[in-house]
């Protein structure tokens, strides 16, 4: 199964394809902010970065959706962003992680949601580039929306006055939140195929390796965010160890604030990192029990074949004698000879049923 999110190889170097020149350009929106509060909007990202070069006190916040390579180029060229980080950013397949590049701070995080009538866990991408006064956020996905983003920042202009780490933040909660639909639907279908194991669905194997393999690649964008957050909350638990584009605005108040909201993310994380555990463990226990029902319906079927067989062994064996090649002996033309051996192959059947049956093998 390929995953949702766009494998484009796009890398600046000579490694990889190049995306057709008539590929469309994506959305852009452009919000130039002062102490959390926006003061304009503007589509030229030239005007953004000149803004925010001048020392205006401006930050600019960009939000780019399924931006083509044209853009991405051009973004970086007026916001100085680091080349390993933008072919990062072009490509668009990377894990979740948060990587430090001088003054700039990248970002990578793998929403998902859950396609419950298909049984597939889709699986998004989003990019932060940020730094002291500018951050760029960049979405090849519809799992996340970067205007809801904005409008609770904007609702919270304390919050946003903290510049790149609120609007990471911002995004961060997100993602995580939408984790929880996903979880949700993945346990529904779970919990279906495991009576469905018990009601003797011959096809739950099946359904129960598809499930397996999706709970992986839940598993698989979610897991690294603990490292994700422990990176970012870092430099506000000692901030004589951060990088200007970590810290919030001045004042240890500040600081105690945001890493109180990482926090809360953190552990949101944790809760859904534990879910996701413990269907992958439910799942091989779903086998694991499948299998031992499929192994006991074979040795039930087995006893019943045994049986029978043993039933009938007595009688072929008795009727195989009179049936031999030989000369008639003694006592074969007795009038009461074969009522007496058909009684006895009858009897030694019955005999034999009702021990078995007793015992439990029919």
């Amino acid at each position: 199964m390929t995953e949702s999110a766009p494998e484009r190889t796009m890398a600046l170097g000579g490694g990889g394809g190049v995306p057709p020149a008539d590929a469309p350009p994506g959305e852009v929106r452009v919000g130039l902010y002062r102490d959390g509060h926006r003061q304009r909007e503007t589509r030229s990202l030239a005007e953004a970065g000149e803004a925010v070069h001048t020392g205006s006190g401006l930050m600019a916040w960009v939000s780019m959706s399924a931006p083509n390579r044209e853009q991405l180029l051009d973004a970086a060229h007026h916001f100085d962003l680091p080349r390993l980080a933008l072919e990062d950013a072009i490509v668009a397949h990377q894990r979740p992680k948060v990587e430090t590049y001088g003054d700039v701070l990248f970002v990578v995080l793998r929403p998902a949601r859950y396609d419950q009538e298909r049984e597939l866990v889709e699986v998004g991408e989003v990019h932060v580039f940020g730094s002291r006064d500018f951050v760029i956020t960049i979405r090849h996905t519809e799992q996340v929306d970067f205007e809801a983003v904005r409008s609770r920042l904007e609702a919270e202009p304390g919050m946003l006055a903290h510049g790149t780490p609120a609007v990471v933040y911002g995004v961060l909660d997100q993602v995580v939140d939408a984790y929880a639909p996903a979880i949700a639907g993945l346990q529904d279908d779970i919990d279906e195929v495991e009576n469905e194991v018990f009601a003797g669905d011959r096809d739950a194997s099946r359904r129960t390796y598809r499930l397996a393999r999706q709970a992986i690649r839940l598993q698989r964008a979610i897991d690294p965010l603990d490292e994700l957050l422990d990176h970012l909350m870092a430099p506000l638990e000692r901030p004589e160890r951060a990088g200007s584009h970590l810290l919030p605005r001045p004042g240890p108040e500040h600081r105690t604030e945001l890493y109180h909201y990482l926090r809360d993310v953190a552990d949101h994380v944790r809760a859904t990192r534990e879910h996701a555990d413990s269907f992958r463990q439910l799942l091989e226990n779903i086998t694991e029990v499948h299998s031992a029902l499929i192994s006991q319906a074979q040795n039930e079927a087995m006893k019943k074949i045994s049986s029978w067989g043993g039933i009938l062994v007595v009688p072929t064996l008795i009727s195989s004698v009179f049936g031999m090649n030989i000369s008639p002996q003694p006592g074969f033309h007795w009038v009461f000879s074969w009522p007496l051996v058909l009684s006895l192959m009858l009897l030694s059947a019955l005999l034999l049923y009702v021990l078995f049956r007793r015992n439990g093998w029919l």
